[in-house]
């Protein structure tokens, strides 16, 4: 498989939302605004490129009895760092998304993906593969967000552009994002086949 192929596949193939059904919670919780579902998409994608490295490197040096919590370990000092850096120089969308960046930890799609990819594959494949699902999962939240900011909140990416009069409220609220997702989950089924 070339370089292209796997972060394609990430995007398309094995898209962590709309294919794999994975990392529901942040996905619901987090895209009540596009920005909001961007951010937490881009924060998974740079602790699942991260990780997948480091778990590539170190992987055949872990006994299998403790590989799973060697890399929720690998995988947490990542997402520590980011928490981090997010506090110093991104404090309002660190204010915004709370709680769902240290539950990066326990996601799915990281902890699935090294399980499933990078311990079996080099250090560049296992970054692509990550730079592959990492989109596919931002590309995801980000749509969510736009879709239900635009209906709900009458804005995108906090530019108003339906008047309030014709916002829907529902959109922005929980039973919202289980509706908006399984339309796009069809349309996304739609457009791939």
């Amino acid at each position: 498989m070339n370089k292209l192929q796997i972060i394609v596949r990430g995007i398309v193939k094995e898209n962590p939302t709309f294919v794999l059904l994975l990392g529901i919670c942040p996905t619901l919780a987090t895209t009540t605004s596009a920005l909001n579902g961007m951010s937490m998409g881009l924060a998974t994608m740079a602790v699942l490129i991260l990780s997948n490295m480091t778990i590539s490197a170190i992987a055949r040096f872990i006994p299998d009895k403790v590989r799973i919590p060697s890399y929720i370990v690998v995988i947490a000092t990542f997402v520590t760092l980011l928490q981090l850096l997010m506090q110093a120089y991104v404090p309002d969308i660190y204010a915004t998304l709370g709680l769902f960046i240290p539950l990066i930890v326990v996601n799915c799609i990281i902890l699935g993906r090294a399980e499933a990819f990078a311990n079996k594959n080099g250090v560049v494949d296992s970054a692509l593969d990550g730079v592959g699902i990492g989109l596919g999962f931002t590309l995801a939240l980000t749509l969510l967000g736009a879709v239900r900011e635009l209906l709900g909140g009458g804005s995108l990416f906090g530019w108003r552009i339906i008047p309030s009069d014709y916002n829907i409220l529902a959109f922005v609220l929980a039973p919202g994002a289980f509706i908006v997702l399984a339309y796009l989950i069809v349309a996304f089924k739609k457009l791939t086949k």
